[in-house]
């Protein structure tokens, strides 16, 4: 399930990132929470959580169904 996160992660979510210099690793994943931690011109903007809510919740519990959410490890 990890390697699946990863990859959904550097070709669905990190190009969409990298639009705004910025980019999404993963943390951890357990019991259906995916951590991540963003980067770049995405690190500490203040529009990450929406970032966070409308494009990459979306594309994660979309691609992966064991996935139940997505928070940003601080």
């Amino acid at each position: 399930m990890i390697e699946r996160i990863k990859e959904v992660i550097e070709a669905d979510i990190n190009p969409y990132l990298a639009l705004h210099q910025g980019g999404a690793e993963l943390v951890d994943f357990d019991d259906g929470v995916v951590t991540l931690k963003l980067f770049g011109g995405c690190s500490g903007c203040p529009s990450s959580q929406i970032t966070l809510f409308n494009g990459i919740t979306p594309i994660l519990m979309e691609k992966i169904p064991y996935v139940t959410d997505v928070v940003l490890d601080n």
